[in-house]
């Protein structure tokens, strides 16, 4: 497995006010991303409205994977370029995140995003057996943490046994704890170099490189990927004087992005951009006035 270090975007799916997927619209925003220099794109994420997206053989989301698979091919044939994919293939039911899986490998994805089962809030047992599951596909796999929206925060004792198996390529921290991804990178980071620590929040990303973490999985870099690209890269080089120069740049649109509910509050910035994104579908909905405004505000006051 090749280490993941860098800029890697949670694609929206743009979609028209009638709630049907506008697909040219997705296929702009990809290569939008890959001419702006991210390191690799993560489709089907939460970013991306998934739990809402027509799964079925010919459906939405195999029509966006197969976007971003011909994008990406051609991106790489016109520059030499590899730009890794990790599609989204969590479930809070085992056997479907295995199907996901080997869909992700079918389809030629170089990495799987399997996010802790929601909702049923398994034991540390239940969450290991998940991901030695999931594994055993063969497909490299990112483990995604976020309690906030899972109920279930995977601890480090546990993320060490699950970085033991098989293709277990590195996990996007999403806990908001700082003091948990220092743990993570001091018990498995340290001692196995190709496990990437991946922030899944835009304004943690800066710390967390700090820390030796390897770049983020951004919600941000749909609006300004160049943007989250100079600040990963500038971490990374060691060059924190201008990592904090990025970070402070756009921390007020750390905040902002999710003002209102995520991706909501990321699709109504795009759209005031400009940029291919449109309405969201229920169970969200449309940000407030007040989000708007303060999402406008941030932009402004990011020169974005």
């Amino acid at each position: 497995m090749n280490k993941l270090r860098g800029t890697f975007t949670a694609l929206i799916t743009p979609m028209f006010s009638d709630g049907s997927v506008d697909y040219e619209g997705f296929r702009k925003n990809v290569k939008f991303q890959l001419e702006s220099g991210v390191t690799g794109l993560v489709p089907l994420g939460t970013t991306a409205e998934t739990p809402t997206l027509e799964e079925d053989a010919g459906s939405e989301e195999d029509t966006l994977i197969q976007i971003v698979m011909e994008e990406v091919k051609a991106f790489r044939e016109a520059t030499g370029k590899e730009i890794p994919i990790i599609l989204g293939a969590g479930s809070n039911n085992t056997k479907d995140a295995v199907e996901y899986v080997e869909r992700a490998k079918k389809v030629g994805a170089d990495y799987a995003l399997v996010v802790t089962p929601y909702y049923n809030k398994p034991s540390k047992e239940g969450i290991f057996r998940h991901f030695e599951a999931v594994s055993k596909v063969g497909l490299p796999i990112i483990v995604y943490n976020i309690k906030g929206r899972t109920g279930v925060n995977i601890p480090t004792d546990v993320l060490v046994r699950i970085a033991q198996l098989p293709n277990i390529a590195g996990v996007k921290e999403a806990s908001g704890e700082i003091s948990q991804m220092m743990d993570v990178i001091a018990a498995i980071k340290n001692k196995k170099p190709d496990f990437a620590v991946l922030s899944g929040d835009d304004g943690l990303t800066l710390p967390l490189l700090a820390a030796g973490g390897d770049g983020v999985i951004s919600v941000l870099s749909n609006l300004c990927p160049a943007r989250m690209v100079e600040l990963v890269d500038a971490g990374l080089k060691g060059d924190f004087a201008k990592c904090r120069e990025y970070h402070y740049g756009l921390a007020p649109m750390f905040k902002a992005e999710f003002c209102d509910g995520n991706p909501a509050s990321i699709k109504y910035a795009m759209n005031y951009k400009g940029l291919p994104a449109g309405t969201v579908r229920l169970p969200l909905v449309e940000v407030t006035d007040n989000a708007k405004k303060t999402i406008e505000k941030a932009m402004d006051d990011c020169n974005i």
